[in-house]
């Protein structure tokens, strides 16, 4: 017993207890890939669609081309379905322009509407004479089997899922052949009903093809099955009838396994196939070229190349009649292509298929790469065990694309990665577990001076402590709420409500700044410092910003409406909250500042200057927000924004064109801010040409505009400069910018 103890003890030290679970998890892992469930199937097809995007089918020939039902032949000829005398006078030009065969995707299952006998019986007010004419004529239904007749048809039969009536056993069946350790009838997609064409056709057709087609689960159609069993009968596909007609097979063998069906051979080609019959379908991009309209075919309107020698598929692209599907190349692709594509794959060669190693290969490099990765793992550093993931990810990835790109077999590569992913990530887990000691350590000596990102920033990457910074672009916003002396003089006998009122404003907007990935980098009194893009990245801190300045401005309204109910059941005297915030975006640099004992994450710069100095301009320009250029700029096409004017900024050497944000894109593309913007365009440019009265007229005409007092307190101003500079014009060289005269 102690002997097996110090066993244990070794193996442990030796083998470890997380070696030991990855074992078992390369055991667990096998097991699901055998049972294969849902999940794990369509993580395999994605990727397999994932290799058709990268290297669709390239295609070398067009030997097929579809005579397609559109929109342009609907408009031309009428609704659907058309009279069977014009799919006659369809298949006699297609067979006079050299098609080889014709196979339809439609199905013909009820006597043409508009045949002589039928319309004679329909018809109120024809006389019997007329009537008894009608009834001699030929159907139409027989003039399209004599078209048919005369040449090399396949008509496209559909599966239900009910039986619709008994079959009649007089109408032929293509011939079907099993060989092998099993019968195919058990592994075929079985429809209940079978819905066949009317019999004086269906009789002298050269062959009868189903042109159902399975989707997957996700909607998708990757594979086509070539055989299905329809109300107990075995028949082909549309597409693989076709090919049985124009080789001349007369019998269709099916090649079987214990574990399903394997291939499907006609005279000279042999079509693998998944274990139920299905063809993996080798997708090229949609293809255009292919198509012609049935008008232009029924009008001899179509070069005789596009038909002579080419197998011919009539089906329909018009969305009205429902049969656009989605495939892993295009979402909307007309169903008849996808028959084409079946074709085009088996006639060039260029099928894919699924091997019935594949299974086996994938289970073998799932235990060899997992076996690996247990060995060698615990022993390396951090930057190898990344390489080392890397390198197995690409070898697994890497020898799937080998055989599909060259063999054009389908090796599933995800679930020998999830496998080795699952091992990995468990020994990566342990390796954290040990490394968490020594990031407690350092939470514990920073985090009581430091905000919680910027902690873990540094457990992170410690090298980030210092004292210096770094150089990036930022938006840096200032916000302060008008007149609180005075508010605050209001609490001057309840020193705990003040503190309660600024931690009720302060908080909404604390939690909107966050929100819109802002940092906060101090609070003062009532004002708050705030920037964006840092320390993390965020490509739209301009945008962010802004709306996180529109969001201020409705929570302060949210609260003063609190506060004035609460002012009205208390009878005191109600002072709203006006808060005035400006933005400006710019180069900062940002980093740890401070002494050796106390630090803060903060930002200095120009740019820091400027937004500062554009939140105390909110009450002279009359507007709660107010931005630099660079913001205006990268928010234009999502704010309301509004020139206000070109400024010189004290210390700084270039003038500023400010905005004000007058809300969002609503506001923007509303009719009374499209008036007032055109006005104040005009009325700044009039100013910095030095057209005073221009400018004074449109001041005037903007007083009179819709929603005017919005800008109201901007026309006041400009007013005053106007009236000074009447008396003493600027100097020659002014350019329009103002030199503020108050922070």
């Amino acid at each position: 017993m102690k002997r097996l103890k110090i066993l244990r003890r070794l193996f442990a030290r030796k083998f470890g207890f997380a070696r030991l679970m990855c074992l078992a998890l390369l055991v667990l892992f096998a097991g699901a890939r055998l049972w294969d469930p849902p999940p794990i199937q369509e993580l395999r097809l994605r990727t397999f669609d994932m290799f058709q995007l990268i290297d669709p089918r390239h295609k070398t020939a067009r030997p097929v081309t579809i005579v397609d039902i559109d929109d342009k032949s609907l408009g031309k000829l009428g609704q659907w379905p058309w009279p069977r005398t014009r799919i006659a006078d369809l298949i006699q030009n297609l067979t006079n322009n050299g098609a080889v065969a014709i196979g339809f995707d439609v199905v013909f299952s009820e006597p043409d509407r508009l045949n002589p006998d039928l319309v004679a019986s329909q018809m109120r007010y024809l006389d019997e004479v007329t009537r008894a004419k009608l009834r001699e004529l030929p159907t139409n239904d027989q003039i399209l089997a004599e078209a048919i007749k005369r040449s090399r048809v396949v008509l496209g039969e559909t599966g239900l899922p009910g039986v619709l009536s008994e079959l009649d056993k007089s109408l032929p069946f293509t011939g079907v052949a099993t060989f092998g350790e099993e019968g195919a009838e058990r592994f075929l997609f079985e429809f209940p009903g079978l819905l066949r064409n009317v019999p004086i056709i269906e009789k002298v057709a050269a062959g009868r093809g189903l042109f159902s087609i399975r989707t997957e689960r996700d909607g998708l159609i990757r594979r086509v099955p070539m055989i299905m069993r329809a109300q107990g009968n075995i028949m082909p596909s549309l597409s693989l009838e076709v090919l049985r007609v124009v080789t001349g097979t007369p019998t269709l063998l099916v090649r079987t396994d214990k574990t399903g069906i394997r291939a499907i051979r006609l005279k000279g080609v042999e079509i693998p196939t998944d274990k139920n019959g299905q063809l993996w379908v080798h997708y090229a991009r949609r293809d255009p070229s292919i198509y012609v309209s049935a008008a232009d075919v029924l009008d001899n309107s179509v070069s005789p190349s596009k038909i002579a020698g080419k197998l011919v598929l009539i089906g329909t692209s018009a969305g009205g009649l429902n049969d656009i599907k989605t495939t892993p190349v295009s979402s909307t692709m007309p169903g008849v292509e996808i028959h084409a594509q079946v074709l085009e794959s088996v006639l060039s060669g260029a099928v894919i298929s699924q091997p019935n190693y594949a299974l086996g290969v994938e289970l073998i490099a799932a235990l060899v790469i997992g076996l690996l990765v247990i060995v060698f793992t615990p022993n390396l550093g951090p930057v190898r065990l990344v390489l080392a993931g890397a390198m197995f990810a690409a070898i697994l990835v890497g020898v799937s694309w080998f055989f599909y790109a060259q063999y054009r077999y389908l090796i599933d590569f995800t679930y020998p990665l999830l496998s080795t992913t699952a091992v990995y990530l468990t020994l990566i887990f342990a390796s954290f577990v040990r490394e968490q000691r020594q990031r407690v350590q350092i939470r514990g000596q920073f985090a009581q001076y430091m905000s919680p990102v910027l902690v873990e920033q540094l457990v992170q990457s410690p090298e980030k402590l210092v004292l210096g910074g770094e150089e990036r672009e930022m938006t840096i916003m200032f916000s302060d709420v008008r007149g609180f002396t005075t508010i605050s003089e209001s609490y001057k006998d309840d020193p705990q409500g003040l503190i309660e009122l600024m931690n009720r404003f302060l908080t909404p907007l604390t939690d909107v700044i966050i929100e819109r990935k802002g940092y906060i980098d101090k609070y003062m009194g009532d004002a708050i410092m705030a920037f964006w893009n840092a320390p993390l990245d965020d490509a739209e801190h301009e945008v962010n910003a802004c709306e996180a300045a529109i969001q201020m401005l409705e929570q302060i309204d949210a609260v003063n409406k609190e506060r004035e109910q609460e002012a009205a059941d208390g009878g005191h005297v109600y002072i709203p909250l006006n808060v005035g915030i400006g933005l400006n975006t710019g180069i900062g640099v940002v980093g740890n500042m401070g002494s050796d004992l106390k630090k803060n994450y903060s930002v200095l710069g120009d740019s820091v200057n400027l937004a500062s100095r554009l939140e105390g301009q909110t009450k002279e320009y009359g507007f709660p927000i107010i931005v630099g250029s660079r913001t205006a700029v990268a928010a234009k096409d999502k704010f309301a924004i509004l020139e206000l004017d070109f400024i010189m900024v004290k210390g700084k050497t270039e003038p500023e064109v400010i905005y004000a944000i007058a809300g969002r894109e609503d506001v923007m593309h509303s009719g009374a801010f499209q008036r007032l913007r055109n006005i104040t365009i005009e009325m700044l440019g009039c100013y910095r040409n030095r057209d005073w009265q221009g400018a004074l007229d449109a001041i005037e005409r903007g007083r009179r505009s819709e929603d005017a007092d919005t800008l109201e307190k901007l026309f006041r101003l400009y007013e005053a400069r106007i009236r000074d500079f009447q008396l003493t014009p600027p100097p020659e060289g002014w350019t329009g910018a103002y030199a503020l005269l108050t922070k």
